[in-house]
């Protein structure tokens, strides 16, 4: 039979972003996304805890938000609604989670930006601190109730133990529904409570006590290193001058968009990024880049948003949105390195899920064993089982590495180096040599024509065919041709059927006739090259100029020679790179002799006359004798740089490029390869001593438990204390320098890293 009731809408499901306050650090992450996975309906789930976000995909038919709210507060997170989309489902009234107030929540908080706490805020005042303070409160009456009346001392510890384990104990129940009953805060909690059972309440309140204080410092230290980062946003302006007609308008920077001119007076930050149409200024790029001289740009140049206009006044033509610009890509880059795990977080993770297990297992068996089969009495086993499980805690165990790599991209990104994750920057550290492209990479990449010789025409005919032929392509070859025909105000004709052979040449139909601009290899395949010709390319690649052959009707109308200068830096960065035991090597489809011209210069090998496929080739070579790293910045590049180990972007490369790899360097300068070499290193030595201080002091404290050396609240402080010195040691990355930092300690402070670092 059939039925006449219309047919039930599909489920649809609602986009949401929330921010989790308390969601501050990579162990709070970790119980988020454990809870999630217990979450029917959701889908594409990712997590920030720079931001505290929570992005996900909700089928609310199956889940509806207020149950998922419900469950972030059991954890003992707040969310509140930043943005979201309608769901074809809606929250109960009667929803045990109390879906009308996650809902007003909702309303109230659509759309604000929130902030763990506003600028300034004492610790005292968060809610955290409030804990440690009135649990402080509490245990120092009780101890002051001792000298009065012990009775009413005991109560007091009682009282200040059992308020200080209630939160606890909450979020160890929730953790246990969702997966995970082996948590920290089980592991106190039981600690807590079973010190209060023995008659053992005044050690409890100060475990307690010390749990809480230790949770505040992590706190405030993920705070700290996730401040450079937050402070990324506020570095683009609000506001942008419109150019209209004659005049000028103010608007919402965000609104700006793609092709509009905006003007940036002295002292002004640029809104957006873009090309200067008009003026000549110097931009200091630090709060950006971390270049600390400001760079003089003119007409045609590239200016950041974020950048501060120095002294002249400058239009410039909007390139990229807001949601696109420089400082969105640098965060969303950040954001994205949180998912990338370095190979020794994740054995940390895998480790720690046995680890505590394993802590309560060894911790019952001596609070047990000893009484039930040895005869002995219970107190002083129970005593030493209680303080196992607080030894046992892995809390400076699991934040010793994502706190030390949180810093090191945080002082990294304040350095122009950014690195898009934990496992490229473990994997950087261990490379045992670095490829690099030669133009744009190791050379600046402005290259200028220093010859042009003409065979049966004229040099400025050569100029203005080559151009023409040119006109279409973004290679920087080919804008030292245009340049040059620009400069000597050359008229360049139309063209058509335009098209590029990677490697080999540029094809063009001018004025009727089938030309090409291309190498003196390829030329020999379309024309025949007189021995004077060979010998003028000869003389040129010696010299390290790059020659290339302007072609038509199958014979050779013209000799252009182009120069590109290495980097100012490039011999000492290569040199500091041999001194970390590196080898280096240049990676060119350049010609052999100009590639190796480049090369004595710079000192390091060279391999020349390579096509695209030939640099995935000679990646896979490089790969079987140990690591490889690939620096480059254009297109071409983008193969080898997703082949090799760990691919490197010069900042000012293509977007593909950038999009490949897996760091880039803001400031384009060789000695960030370098830097990004000794960072790797430093971190991971700060890694491995937070790991060997972490398992070092339990392994101690486990030895003198078990001889009846250690209290309680010495045991906590085993697990605070390491806590808090593991953390110390990984902040102190933020104030790393490399070797081409010549960053200066004056002047306006960089943005990209809280202050006093």
């Amino acid at each position: 039979m059939t039925s006449s009731r219309p047919a039930a809408p599909q489920p649809e499901t609602a986009h949401l972003t929330y921010f989790v306050d308390g969601m501050d650090c990579a162990s709070c992450v970790q119980k988020v996304e454990r809870m999630i996975a217990t979450v029917p309906g959701a889908t594409e789930v990712t997590t920030s805890f720079n931001r505290q976000t929570l992005n996900l995909q909700l089928d609310e038919h199956q889940t509806p938000r207020a149950v998922l709210e419900g469950n972030l507060k059991a954890l003992g997170y707040a969310p509140s609604l930043l943005g979201g989309t309608p769901s074809a489902a809606t929250p109960q009234a009667h929803d045990d989670h109390g879906a009308h107030d996650h809902d007003e929540a909702s309303h109230s908080h659509a759309g604000h930006v929130h902030e763990a706490a506003p600028a300034g805020t004492p610790w005292y005042r968060t809610g955290q601190g409030k804990l440690v303070v009135t649990s402080g409160v509490l245990l120092l009456a009780a101890w002051l109730f001792g000298f009065v009346e012990p009775a009413l001392a005991t109560w007091g510890y009682i009282a200040a133990t059992l308020l200080g384990v209630w939160p606890l104990a909450k979020k160890a129940v929730a953790s246990a529904r969702f997966g995970d009953p082996f948590s920290i805060n089980m592991l106190v909690s039981l600690a807590a409570i079973g010190a209060v059972l023995i008659g053992q309440a005044a050690e409890g309140a100060v475990v307690v006590f010390f749990f809480a204080v230790g949770e505040l410092l992590e706190g405030i230290a993920a705070g700290r290193a996730r401040a450079g980062i937050q402070a990324l946003a506020a570095l683009a302006p609000k506001t942008a001058l419109l150019v209209e007609g004659s005049g000028t308008r103010e608007i919402p920077a965000d609104s700006l968009a793609v092709g509009q001119t905006v003007q940036v007076n002295p002292g002004a930050r640029v809104p957006a990024d873009g090309t200067i149409l008009t003026g000549t200024s110097s931009l200091d790029d630090s709060p950006v880049t971390g270049e600390s001289v400001p760079v003089v740009k003119t007409v045609g140049e590239t200016v950041y948003a974020g950048s501060i206009n120095t002294d002249g006044v400058l239009t410039l033509r909007v390139d990229k949105a807001a949601a696109d610009n420089t400082i969105a890509r640098i965060i969303h880059l950040v954001e994205e390195a949180e998912g990338s795990k370095a190979p020794t977080a994740r054995f940390i993770d895998r480790f720690s899920r046995y680890y505590t297990p394993g802590v309560v297992l060894v911790s019952a068996l001596v609070a047990l064993v000893p009484p039930l089969l040895l005869g002995q009495p219970w107190h002083p086993w129970l005593y030493k089982g209680i303080a196992l499980l607080l030894i046992g805690c892995p809390c400076a165990l699991v934040l010793s590495v994502p706190a030390a790599i949180t810093s090191a991209i945080s002082a990294g990104t304040r350095r122009g180096l950014l690195i898009k994750g934990g496992a490229a920057l473990e994997t950087i550290g261990t490379v045992r040599t670095v490829a690099f492209d030669k133009t744009g990479t190791l050379t600046a990449g402005r290259p200028r024509v220093t010859d042009i010789v003409g065979i049966g025409i004229d040099r400025s005919e050569v100029l203005r065919l080559a151009a023409a032929v040119e006109s279409g392509s973004s290679h920087p070859l080919a804008r030292a041709i245009t340049d040059a025909a620009s400069r000597e105000k050359v008229t360049v004709p139309p063209v058509t059927d335009a098209q590029a052979i990677p490697g080999k040449a540029v094809s063009a139909t001018v004025e009727g006739r089938a030309l090409s601009v291309t190498s003196p290899r390829h030329a020999a395949t379309l024309a025949p090259l007189t021995l004077d010709l060979q010998l003028q390319i000869a003389a040129f690649e010696e010299q390290g100029r790059t020659a290339v052959v302007l072609v038509g009707d199958s014979v050779a109308m013209g000799l252009i020679a182009i120069r590109d200068e290495p980097r100012a830096d490039a011999k000492a960065a290569l040199a500091q790179l041999r001194d970390l035991g590196v080898n280096t090597v240049m990676l060119t489809g350049d010609n052999a002799r100009t590639g190796q011209a480049i090369g004595r210069d710079l000192g390091l090998t060279v391999q020349a006359d390579l096509l695209p496929e030939d640099k995935l080739a000679v990646i896979a070579q490089l790969r079987a004798q140990g690591g490889v790293a690939m620096v480059g910045d254009g297109i071409n590049d983008a193969p080898a740089l997703a082949q090799s180990d760990v691919g490197i972007a010069m900042g000012g490369g293509t977007d593909v490029a950038l999009e490949t790899a897996d760091a880039a360097l803001l400031r384009e300068r060789v000695m960030g390869v370098a830097d990004l070499v000794q960072l790797s290193r430093d971190t991971m030595t700060n890694i491995k001593w937070n790991i060997a201080f972490a398992l070092g002091l339990k392994l101690i404290f486990l030895i003198t438990t078990l001889l009846g050396y250690t209290n309680l609240w010495m045991a906590i402080l085993a697990d605070t204390g390491a806590t808090a010195i593991v953390t110390a040691n990984a902040l102190r990355l933020l104030r790393w320098k490399g070797k081409g930092d010549t960053q200066a300690t004056t002047g306006p402070a960089p943005t990209l890293a809280p202050s006093g670092t």
